[in-house]
């Protein structure tokens, strides 16, 4: 009798894991994503990014919201009520089973993506004992990720699918097939924007690895390239450009005026800098140096333009430069590389992660899954990055703690002891 791949085995206990989530909390984000369901299945595409009659307006770029449309219409044959605009906050048993279902089901592209890699990690390596533990390893790190069960299968989000693409791009990247990669990694942009804060390892990679040759840079590559990742954005935005609604797409996708930090706060620079204000402004209220109150500030609000107390106020454009200075470090020594590998490409990129994770504008602590989950590629086959791995998964993980704020989630909470 043949033994089952162990990435499967895994990959069916995740999925009896998630199950069991589906009548967990669920945060505002389940709403988002019903009314986004609602908005591309009722409404001509010509409104789609100007609909507000709910708050949760469409702030994701067009493969996204194709893609909701296509879960609109399962929806509208479960139950009608999910894809009408009108029904703010529905929530019904189907609606939630639906929903919950859909994210489970999207979830089989980490899966397939993570036999993809671990398939290449067999093929690197004579067979050995070791080789089948890292297999195990990652399929646990991956398909079993803390942060992912959380993110998505209690809060609620489609995140898994979306790092599926990223692995599956990855893995073309680790087998020289760098058109293939690019392909995938644009369409990923196009599904969701935040991952542009690795593409800097992408275009450095991809120029130096794809364009610049033995014999020189090729111009033909360098057009082959270009030409398949503007066909990728105009397939996307296109129709947008053709109804005149360019700038209206790019301001919902960039909403710069919510504010430095977001209502959770990202465990980065910036919220260093809320407490330090925060801090101050106590001190100097109690003190009577300051007019102030001790309530407001960066941490008031979901959405909204925030403000310090004490400090100064800190503009898009500067985290913008910190952000480009985080990155310049890995980029420059992945330029400089004599011969640029895919594993320097995979630190460069979770490098600018983590640079874009530290400094960026309104970060969601839900980010620091773009840092991790590239890591643990790199950290079962290098002990110095799994050492790393260890404290930033772990720092991470519990920094999403706020997002269970029910009494149910501290079972959860407590499991999280366990770096995963």
């Amino acid at each position: 009798m043949p033994i089952m791949d162990p990435v499967d085995s895994i990959f069916m206990l995740a999925t009896f894991i998630k199950m069991l989530l589906i009548p967990a909390y669920k945060s505002t984000d389940f709403e988002v994503h019903r009314n986004w369901l609602a908005i591309t299945h009722s409404l001509p595409l010509s409104k789609w990014y100007y609909e507000d009659t709910s708050e949760w307006t469409l702030d994701y770029p067009p493969f996204f919201a194709w893609f909701e449309k296509l879960l609109s219409y399962p929806a509208s044959l479960v139950d009608p009520g999910i894809v009408e605009v009108v029904n703010l906050g529905y929530s019904t048993d189907t609606c939630v089973l639906f929903q919950r279902a859909s994210v489970i089901v999207t979830d089989c592209v980490l899966w397939i993506a993570v036999k993809q890699y671990c398939g290449l990690l067999r093929a690197s390596q004579a067979s050995s004992p070791l080789q089948d533990v890292r297999t195990v390893l990652l399929s646990f790190l991956l398909l079993l990720n803390y942060g992912l069960i959380i993110v998505d299968h209690i809060h609620f989000q489609y995140n898994g699918f979306l790092f599926g693409i990223l692995v599956l791009s990855i893995c073309c990247i680790c087998k020289g097939e760098d058109l293939l990669g690019a392909f995938l990694f644009a369409i990923l942009l196009n599904f969701k924007h935040l991952f542009l804060y690795i593409s800097p390892a992408y275009f450095i990679y991809l120029l130096k690895h794809y364009c610049f040759k033995k014999n020189g840079f090729s111009v033909v590559n360098f057009v082959k390239l270009g030409s398949l990742v503007v066909a990728v954005f105009l397939l996307s935005f296109g129709p947008f450009v053709l109804l005149g609604q360019l700038g209206q797409v790019i301001s919902r996708l960039f909403p710069f005026k919510r504010g430095l930090c977001h209502a959770y706060w990202a465990a980065n620079v910036w919220a260093l800098y809320s407490t330090l204000d925060k801090g101050l402004a106590v001190i100097g209220s109690r003190l009577g140096l300051l007019g102030v109150s001790q309530g407001g500030g960066m941490m008031s609000g979901l959405v909204g333009d925030m403000h310090t107390l004490v400090l100064p106020s800190i503009p898009p454009i500067v985290t913008i430069i910190l952000t480009l200075l985080t990155w310049i470090p890995a980029i420059v020594h992945t330029w400089l590389t004599s011969n640029a590998t895919p594993r320097s490409f995979l630190k460069c990129l979770v490098l600018c992660a983590y640079g874009s994770f530290l400094c960026g504008w309104h970060v969601h602590e839900k980010a620091i899954l773009m840092v991790t989950i590239p890591l643990s590629l790199l950290a079962v086959d290098d002990i110095r990055c799994a050492r790393v791995f260890m404290l930033v998964s772990t720092a991470g993980h519990i920094a999403l703690f706020p997002l269970l704020y029910q009494p149910a989630g501290e079972i959860v909470c407590v499991h999280s002891s366990l770096p995963c």
